[in-house]
């Protein structure tokens, strides 16, 4: 049975879902706020999310960008905004669909078995990543280098947990554009170059041994573990 994590802030909208999903098969878990629904993708790792846009506190917009940081998982935007610049923005910062507000039933529960069926078993980067110098928490957003916090712009910390993922491979230009990037239309190799060096200062400064980031020339970048 496939898991369903809402994270919707009117209370008749998730208690509507939650009686649709259960009869369509699915098991569901709602949650009316943004933090509360991080909390619930990194301790529940549903196999879908719906969300809603408008919340209060954490906006739907936040929280698309802090889930897309924890894994893969199918989002599906379900938002009473059904201006084509929200979709557009909704599908480049990662949402795998959007449906607008009202919505069919049967429409809803069609898209989900769609997402379901195209999607592969999500991957989680939600563990603590500790290679006894640098550290990294997805969840907080966080990474420290010798016990000392490194500041890094959201773009920065989703570069360096992306090159952490894939640590000891080559990663193209091509390829952190794609992971990194939320709409990596019209952004070129020159973005990647000058963020990798912004990281790459930023992590010297705390580490004495020498760069964690490598650069190969002609093929890409790789990440080396501080120990």
């Amino acid at each position: 049975m496939s898991r369903v994590l809402v994270i919707e802030d009117d209370a008749d909208v998730g208690l509507a879902l939650g009686v649709l999903l259960r009869r369509s098969g699915y098991e569901v878990d709602h949650v009316q706020t943004g933090r509360a629904g991080i909390r619930a993708v990194h301790s529940l790792r549903p196999d879908l999310l719906i969300l809603d846009i408008g919340l209060t506190g954490m906006d739907g917009w936040q929280v698309l960008e802090r889930v897309r940081d924890l894994s893969d998982l199918p989002i599906l935007i379900l938002s009473g905004r059904g201006q084509e610049a929200d979709k557009v923005r909704g599908l480049r910062a990662g949402a795998d669909d959007y449906l607008t507000k009202p919505f069919g039933s049967n429409e809803l529960v069609a898209r989900l078995a769609a997402l379901l069926r195209r999607a592969a078993p999500p991957t989680w980067a939600t563990e603590i990543y500790d290679d006894g110098r640098l550290r990294i928490d997805p969840l907080q957003r966080s990474a420290q280098l010798n016990g000392v916090e490194v500041r890094l712009t959201p773009t920065e910390f989703r570069l360096l947990a992306v090159m952490v993922r894939h640590q000891g491979s080559i990663l193209n230009a091509t390829q952190l554009l794609a992971q990194v990037w939320d709409d990596p239309s019209g952004l070129g190799p020159e973005r990647v170059k000058f963020a990798v060096l912004r990281l790459r200062r930023k992590l010297e400064v705390g580490n004495s041994t020498g760069s964690l980031i490598e650069s190969v020339r002609g093929f890409g970048y790789r990440f080396h573990r501080s120990c």
